[in-house]
């Protein structure tokens, strides 16, 4: 059975055993509290984590503090590289950032020489339950690539093959957004969205039915696709994974579900030897976790 929300994902990772997690700088309230609760609720059973080792340790209950491994670290660029090189040392499974910035992480991540790339593009990917959905719906790439071009759109699809394969949807039904249904050579997007459709008929992305381009009505509306005249699609109307033609639309779209469609979200990056969490450094603890079960899911595929 497919997995349809957060609680069943939780159900699903807890059968299966805590994980060990690495956390890039450890120094802030939210962070501490989603670690405390990953232990609590055995879904980690160690913890890697880079900062202020003393304050860290300090906000950690002291029944859990042997779980909890810290290495003292003083910028941004430390922490990252610290928690990097737990993952490639093999001590621990998953990747989560904590209080440092976006770029400092992703560079330790991409490093030639220490990081953890697989290969590849690295790419971001939210998972949103939400009312107004019947499903897990997920939304790529919203933060790593500014403008992907087709080739990368290729692989930011097969990026998420672990992920849909550990939530146990088969085929993942993808949708290529653009502004219009129509190809055009003046709107690029409709005609890469065009490409993929062709090259998922072929059997090219195995897994994976790929059609458009859509609108984003479309995608997620069967009343809007039969109006439209695409009533015919598998995709049209019960979509699993929106590709959008850049970051903008693909960021505004996964922050207006959490802010306007009372979604329950989770992010994680895909592409590098493990799966990583690239969390806002605004996200509750609750979506810290919800990227630990996703990131989980990926590990158990």
């Amino acid at each position: 059975m497919p997995v349809r929300s957060f609680a069943d994902m939780r159900a699903q990772v807890r059968a299966r055993g805590a994980v060990r997690l690495a956390v890039a700088g450890g120094n802030h309230p939210s962070i501490v509290a989603a670690l405390v609760r990953a232990i609590k609720d055995g879904l980690v059973s160690a913890v890697e984590v880079t900062g202020d080792s003393a304050a860290i340790m300090d906000a950690i209950p002291a029944p859990l503090r042997a779980a909890v491994t810290c290495h003292e670290a003083g910028d941004p660029k430390a922490c990252a590289d610290g928690a990097v090189a737990a993952v490639r040392d093999g001590r621990a499974d998953i990747l989560m950032k904590g209080h440092v910035d976006s770029t400092a992480y992703l560079r330790a991540i991409v490093d030639r020489d220490t990081g953890i790339r697989a290969g590849g593009v690295l790419s971001n990917v939210t998972v949103a339950a939400m009312p107004s959905y019947p499903k897990l719906i997920a939304a790529t790439d919203n933060g790593i690539l500014p403008a992907p071009d087709l080739a990368q759109k290729r692989q930011i699809i097969l990026n998420t093959a672990p992920l849909f394969r550990g939530l146990g949807i088969d085929p993942v039904k993808v949708a290529a957004l653009a502004a219009t249904e129509k190809v055009s050579d003046r709107l690029p997007a409709t005609v890469d969205a065009a490409a993929l459709a062709s090259e998922s008929t072929s059997g090219a992305l195995p897994g994976f039915v790929v059609d458009g381009p859509f609108g984003y009505d479309v995608a997620v509306s069967r009343d809007a696709a039969r109006v439209k005249g695409l009533a015919g699609s598998t995709v049209a109307g019960d979509v699993d994974l929106l590709l959008f033609p850049n970051i903008d639309a693909a960021n505004s779209v996964a922050k207006a579900w959490k802010f306007h469609g009372q979604a329950e979200t989770g992010s994680i990056v895909l592409g590098a030897r493990v799966p990583v969490l690239l969390n806002s450094r605004a996200d509750s603890a609750d979506r810290r976790i919800n990227a630990l079960l996703l990131a989980m899911v990926c590990k158990g595929a």
